[in-house]
C-alpha cells in the first residue's frame, strides 16, 4: 500500500508544476492561483460544515492557528514562488528538480528537530540528488536564454518554505486530520491569492480554456492528489522518505513537460535526472536496512 501511495504521489504531486506552466501561458500567476482555491475552499468550507463536524472536535483555537501558519507557508508561500519562476521562464523540469533538494534541507533538520536521523548512506544518496540537480539546473540554464540567473533561486525559497511547513506539522502536538488540515490550508491560500490578486488587478480570469483546464487539473490532481497525499504519506512514512521522493519529481516532470511543451531535455538533462533516481534508490535501499535492523533488535 505504502508503494502504491508513493507512486501515486509522485505522479500527482509532478502535475502540479505542469498545470502551473499550462495555466500561466494564459494568466499571471497571481490569477491562476486566486482560481485555484477560491471555488475549491468554498466547496471544502461547505463539506466541513455539513459533513465533516465530527474531525474538529478536540481541535484548540491555537491548533487552527497552527494550522493556518502551516498553510501559509506549504501553500501560498511554497506554490507563488513555484508559479512565479515558471512565469519567469524557468522551466517545470528544472523547478522540478530544484524543489528536490528539500531532502537534504529536511535530512539536515530532521534529526536535532525530531530525533529522525538520516544515515551516512541516506546522506551520499541525499548528496547524489544534490548533484543531480546541479546538473540539470546548469543544462536549463544553458539552454535556455532570456532567462535572469536569479530566476533559479526563487524555486529555492518555495522549497524552505515546504520544509519549514513539514517541520512545523510534525511537531504539533495535536495533529490535524488530513481533511481539516486541507481545509485550512486551501482556505487560507484563497484569501491570500484573492487579496494579492484584488490588490494587483489581476483578479479577473481569462476566457481560454486552457486557463480553465489547467485550473481544473490543479485542482484535483495536485491539490487533492499531491498535496493531500504529501501529508498522507508523511505521517506513515516520516520526513526523510517523504522528502527523498522529491528526487522523483524530476524525472516526471522532465518528460512530462519535454512532451506537452517541448521543453529542452538534453543528455546533461538525462544525466542530471539519472543521478537523482539514482540518489532515491540509494536512500531507500538504506532505509529499508535501517528498518530491517531495528526489527532484528527488537526480536
Amino acid at each position: 500500500m505504502n508503494v502504491l501511495l508513493s507512486a501515486a504521489f509522485v505522479v500527482c504531486w509532478s502535475s502540479g508544476f505542469v498545470g502551473a506552466k499550462l495555466g500561466t501561458q494564459d494568466a499571471g500567476a497571481m490569477t491562476l492561483l486566486m482560481w485555484r482555491f477560491l471555488p475549491l475552499s468554498a466547496v471544502l468550507a461547505v463539506f466541513a460544515v455539513h459533513r465533516g463536524r465530527a474531525r474538529w472536535r478536540g481541535l484548540a483555537p491555537r491548533d487552527i492557528a497552527r494550522q493556518v501558519l502551516i498553510g501559509l507557508l506549504s501553500q501560498s508561500g511554497y506554490l507563488l514562488t513555484v508559479y512565479y519562476a515558471i512565469q519567469l521562464g524557468v522551466s517545470s523540469g528544472t523547478t522540478a528538480l530544484i524543489d528536490g533538494t528539500q531532502p537534504l534541507v529536511a535530512g539536515a533538520l530532521a534529526g536535532p528537530l525530531l530525533r529522525e536521523y538520516v544515515s551516512a548512506r541516506q546522506w551520499l544518496g541525499l548528496c547524489l540528488g544534490l548533484g543531480g540537480v546541479v546538473l540539470v539546473t546548469t543544462a536549463d540554464a544553458a539552454s535556455t536564454t532570456g532567462v535572469a540567473w536569479w530566476t533559479y533561486l526563487v524555486p529555492f525559497a518555495g522549497m524552505l518554505s515546504l520544509v519549514a511547513a513539514t517541520f512545523l506539522e510534525r511537531r504539533s502536538r495535536t495533529p490535524a486530520t488530513p481533511a481539516v488540515s486541507m481545509t485550512v490550508h486551501c482556505a487560507t491560500s484563497a484569501v491570500v491569492f484573492t487579496a494579492a490578486a484584488v490588490a494587483t488587478g489581476t483578479a479577473t480570469p481569462p476566457t481560454t480554456g486552457s486557463f480553465w483546464l489547467a485550473t481544473i487539473w490543479l485542482v484535483t490532481l495536485s491539490t487533492f492528489g499531491g498535496y493531500g497525499l504529501y501529508w498522507l504519506v508523511l505521517q506513515r512514512s516520516g520526513v526523510t522518505e517523504v522528502n527523498t521522493l522529491m528526487f522523483l519529481m524530476a524525472p516526471v516532470t522532465a518528460v512530462w513537460g519535454a512532451l506537452m511543451f517541448g521543453e529542452p531535455f538534453t543528455v546533461q538533462t538525462a544525466a542530471g535526472l539519472a543521478v537523482g533516481l539514482a540518489a532515491v534508490a540509494v536512500v531507500r535501499g538504506a532505509s529499508s536496512r535501517t528498518g530491517e535492523a531495528e526489527a532484528a533488535r527488537t526480536r
